[in-house]
């Protein structure tokens, strides 16, 4: 058999070329008519978001999805391919909000939510004909005469019809879980909102080392450095690393110049106590001092520390449950900090996973209609049993431009503990 052989082939041509043969013939739609009786094998489009041009990506994608449902139409399958548009998210809100020159306070004042929702449903399938466009131009066999649309009233009341079938059968639960969340947007982020351009960015946080009374001893003291001091309000464990090595250090605070007996990773002594100084007499040293004098005195490792008990840092709300002792963490590294991880249940999901496992409770108030809640209210601000820092942002970037003010409150949090000798410095 001989095959014909194409010189200089235009494969634009040709592209063009078969897509109209398809179109004139109907070629798509007789690969499911013609099955109309075999086992089915359903596919529903994962929706794109046509508020945004289409990308090469795109293509690559479609392309996946088009090959499996190409193999199983000619494996006999009657392959009914429905596509659809995504039309809910973040993203589509705060392109409207932009163009509106508006915040989400303003819905409801400014604009009616009427028009609001009628602008984001304009917004989002902004580009809806480019799509068009690219997924006939690429081959890409998919049902949009008839697509499911995530805005209209028959989608999000056919999604309400399957939780309660849910719900009749036993399958739904009351649970919690850690998720991201943005005060600005007044809503929780999804990965594909965490993967939007601009979301990570290197900042400068206020860090704080604070030091956690061991429970019935007079001046001895875990240390725990956190990146995030708005979150020690809500402390509820301390974790370690089970196979690491941890010194207890007799030292002096200089804040109050007293005697004191602090815990760490032996791996990060040298970060915190200056070699040089070990060679100093503990017995010689002198309030004010520039030389702050220490020793080991004890050695253990972190298995030998789970269970032991130590005080409330910032006793403003009660746990709901045993809190305020030292557990295991399998994330726990000597890489930074101390080598011990201040545990907040609530605002962290490594932290809820081991405080769970553990037992341990969670810092947590009633709000109005008497559910609990973390002590961070949905705009980030203290809630008001918080009583110091009732009402403030616990990031400055909350505030307008100008609201912001002079102190952080990771700066009034330090200086709280520092006056309370309960922050750790050398």
């Amino acid at each position: 058999m001989k095959y014909k052989e194409y010189k200089g082939l235009d494969y634009a041509k040709t592209g063009k070329e078969i897509l109209k043969y398809w179109k004139e013939e109907q070629i798509f739609e007789k690969s499911i008519s013609s099955r109309e009786g075999q086992p089915s094998f359903t596919f529903y489009e994962g929706p794109p978001s046509a508020n945004g041009t289409p990308g090469i990506h795109h293509v690559m994608a479609r392309a996946v999805k088009d090959i499996f449902c190409r193999y199983k139409t000619l494996k006999g399958f009657q392959v009914k391919r429905k596509g659809g548009w995504d039309t809910h998210g973040l993203p589509v809100e705060l392109q409207v909000e932009k163009e509106l020159d508006i915040t989400k306070e303003d819905i409801g004042k400014k604009i009616s939510v009427e028009e609001y929702n009628q602008r984001c449903r304009e917004t989002v399938m902004k580009f809806k004909d480019q799509w068009d466009d690219l997924t006939e131009r690429m081959g890409y066999w998919v049902d949009l005469d008839d697509p499911y649309v995530t805005f209209e009233r028959e989608y999000i009341e056919s999604l309400w019809s399957i939780l309660k079938e849910l719900y009749d059968q036993g399958l739904l639960y009351k649970g919690y879980t850690i998720q991201p969340y943005s005060p600005a947007a007044g809503t929780g982020l999804s990965s594909h909102e965490l993967n939007q351009p601009g979301t990570y960015r290197d900042v400068k946080d206020t860090t704080i080392t604070a030091q956690f009374k061991k429970k019935g001893a007079e001046n001895e003291y875990f240390l725990a450095w956190t990146t995030t001091p708005w979150t020690l309000a809500a402390n509820t464990a301390l974790a370690v690393g089970e196979k690491i090595d941890y010194v207890k250090v007799e030292t002096y605070n200089a804040y109050t110049f007293e005697k004191s007996f602090v815990i760490l990773a032996k791996d990060r002594l040298s970060a915190y106590f200056n070699p040089k100084h070990a060679e100093a007499q503990i017995e010689e040293y002198q309030a004010g001092d520039k030389v702050v004098p220490f020793r080991v005195v004890e050695e253990f490792k972190g298995k030998d520390l789970v269970g032991w008990d130590y005080e409330q840092l910032l006793p403003y709300v009660k746990p709901d449950g045993p809190a305020f002792k030292v557990i295991a963490g399998d994330f726990v590294t000597t890489e930074d900090g101390t080598g011990i991880v201040h545990i907040s249940p609530t605002f962290g999901a490594d932290d809820y996973r081991v405080a769970k496992q553990a037992g341990i409770g969670a810092i947590l108030v009633k709000d109005e209609e008497g559910h609990n809640v973390p002590i961070v209210d949905k705009r980030g601000r203290y809630v008001k049993e918080i009583t110091d820092f009732a009402g403030i942002y616990v990031k400055n970037e909350y505030y307008s431009e100008a609201d912001v003010p002079d102190k952080s409150l990771e700066v009034y949090i330090a200086i709280k503990l520092k006056e309370e000798n309960k922050a750790f410095i050398v």
